[in-house]
């Protein structure tokens, strides 16, 4: 039986551009992680047995020649050295600790940050492909996922959208990944932009798509404190990459305080905002008017759409939008997990960081719903506090 990670760049493209910022900026820097069952799903006997062969097996994983020419010509501000850097690494699997007990999981990931920021992706996918071969849960046919493919697919277009696929986390398999890319790759047209997943980027000859993650920001609020965490996060992400990579992270701590820090520097610098929580009628309202109230035209931006999306949200969205500020869309798990089995809900999360020669701090997200949040509750509440969040 093959590896269910078979390349190092079956991760999502983020991971790699936020791993450039912390070699580069942050090498002493050491972070832990997290597994949420959101879903409360219960894992069957021996599960963390099998968890453990997969992570083990990706420790020969390492960059191929072909992979590194691939990033070299097509992501242009990833650094020789960075490439280099890549290139000589490979997964530790001591930084991973999993415990079972009964049907509980327990996955939790320690070490350097420019180390263990690879490791989220392929787990969570891990788990999602495993947990549903240990349960003996079949996909529908593989003709069934091309034609339900195509036919979303065809909706779009009429739609008249650009949109990525952003399922790596939460796939139903990783053959189910390759078929759902291979007909979008077919029929996509002018619809089908790219993938955050670099090794299908790469096998479809596409573009990754990716800046960074809520992490980003969480690791500058245990660096900086909550009230320049947005500020420094964004003032690094331009000292690294220098007007690339240009679509801003808007909810860590609620989109409100991102944009009372969003000045008119950062409005003209980054090409656009990324939603992940809460309403996305009402964000869009609240972006437009920050670039009006900026001088900015905001037809002249772009929304990236990328909360648990369907075609009827994406419609309900590009209705709304339309004609008064660009957008895309990444759409994830309604591509790679719809196949007739029901999507997994969990998580895996940054929860404690240590910048250099300096105590474990517990991070937290404030996303735009309360329901999203993540961290230890005194700490919530001390950010919400610290940052006036009601």
């Amino acid at each position: 039986m093959q590896p269910i990670i078979r390349s190092i760049l079956d991760n999502d493209f983020y991971k790699f551009t936020m791993q450039q910022g912390v070699v580069s900026l942050f090498p002493y820097a050491k972070a832990r992680y997290q597994f949420i069952n959101r879903g409360k799903h219960e894992f069957p006997d021996g599960f963390d047995v099998i968890l453990r062969e997969a992570v083990n097996e990706m420790a020969v994983l390492k960059l191929s020649k072909s992979e590194k020419k691939f990033l070299e010509v097509t992501c242009p501000y990833l650094s020789p050295v960075y490439l280099d850097f890549l290139e000589g690494y490979t997964f530790n699997p001591d930084e991973i600790t999993i415990k079972q007990q009964g049907t509980r999981l327990e996955v939790s990931v320690e070490g350097l940050w420019y180390r263990t920021i690879l490791w989220e992706v392929p787990l969570m996918s891990l788990i999602c492909e495993l947990y549903y071969i240990a349960k003996n849960i079949q996909p529908q046919s593989d003709a069934l996922i091309i034609e339900n493919t195509r036919v979303k697919l065809e909706k779009y277009k009429k739609l008249g959208i650009t949109l990525a696929e952003f399922g790596t986390r939460r796939r139903f398999s990783y053959q189910v990944h390759r078929l759902v890319m291979d007909t979008l790759n077919r029929f996509g047209d002018q619809t089908f932009i790219g993938s955050s997943n670099v090794h299908m980027a790469m096998l479809y000859n596409t573009r990754p798509i990716g800046t960074h993650a809520h992490e980003w920001f969480m690791f500058h609020a245990a660096r900086y404190g909550y009230k320049m965490a947005n500020n420094r996060a964004l003032e690094n992400w331009v000292t690294v990459y220098r007007g690339d990579l240009g679509i801003a992270l808007s909810d860590t701590y609620t989109t409100e305080v991102f944009f009372r820090q969003f000045d008119k520097m950062f409005s003209k610098l980054f090409d656009g905002v990324r939603h992940d929580s809460g309403n996305p009628l009402a964000f869009a309202d609240k972006v437009i008017q920050h670039y009006k109230k900026m001088g900015i035209d905001p037809l002249s931006k772009t929304i990236i759409f990328s909360d648990g999306l369907n075609y009827d949200k994406v419609e309900e969205i590009q209705q709304y939008c339309k004609n008064r500020i660009g957008m895309s869309f990444g759409i994830g798990t309604n591509l790679t997990n719809d196949v007739g089995a029901p999507p997994m809900n969990i998580v895996i999360k940054l929860t404690e960081a240590q910048p250099k020669d300096d105590e474990w701090h517990p991070v937290v997200k404030l996303s735009d719903e309360p329901g999203k949040y993540t961290g230890m509750p005194r700490e919530i509440e001390l950010c919400k506090q610290i940052l006036n969040i009601h």
